[in-house]
């Protein structure tokens, strides 16, 4: 431990705002980013110590607007893993009226699942448009999730108002949210491999605080 410094602090959100400070004095101006597309990325960098989300984060040019709207009109989140809507707490979201699922065990999802032959995955998505109608899809781990997605907004049965898109991996990751990029879907996505439930709930995290 010797010649190691230590920095002392007794409440979680001094560590926050301290650990946001940093990234502000990494990140000097002009950031590619500005406003609250910058308070986004900076929660993502946050999330990932990441600073190549710099280079990777891409907005749709309605995204901030539409998710700031919808979550204060009390949104209806659905996303692909407990993770993710486990790191979307309860703090932020209830007092705006929203409400997240992910229906990823649910008996009909999985019932769907084997008599079709699909991923739960893809039948979460398509219990998800025909039940819950969600404002906003976080997707961060499946990218048959994302794609099954695309796949209804293109035939008109989904109308998101913004889908957080960053599946991880090296199986049609990069891919499926390339796939959601080359449509007109009010968007934050990352280009590439990187991504992960942690990094979707991220966003979200960061439009909650822009919305209260």
């Amino acid at each position: 431990m010797t010649g190691i410094t230590f920095q002392s602090f007794q409440k979680p959100e001094d560590i926050e705002a301290e650990s946001f400070r940093i990234i502000d004095s990494e990140v000097p101006e002009p950031r590619p980013f500005q406003g609250p597309q910058w308070a986004i990325v900076r929660r993502m960098i946050h999330t990932t110590a990441d600073f190549e989300m710099l280079s990777l984060v891409r907005f749709h040019e309605k995204a901030v607007e539409n998710g700031l709207n919808a979550l204060k009109n009390g949104a209806v989140i659905v996303t692909d893993t407990e993770m993710a809507r486990r790191g979307m707490p309860v703090r932020r979201l209830d007092p705006l009226g929203c409400a997240v699922h992910c229906l990823m065990n649910d008996p009909r999802v999985m019932a769907r699942a084997k008599a079709e032959g699909i991923t739960r995955a893809k039948a979460a998505v398509d219990v998800a448009v025909a039940e819950l109608k969600p404002d906003i899809w976080v997707i961060g781990n499946a990218p048959t999730a994302l794609i099954r997605l695309v796949e209804h907004a293109d035939n008109g049965a989904a109308i998101p108002a913004l889908v957080v898109g960053m599946p991880v991996g090296f199986v049609n990751a990069a891919e499926s949210k390339a796939l959601l990029m080359s449509r007109d879907i009010p968007y934050i996505s990352v280009e590439g491999r990187k991504g992960g439930s942690a990094l979707a709930a991220s966003v979200i995290n960061a439009l909650a605080v822009l919305a209260a």
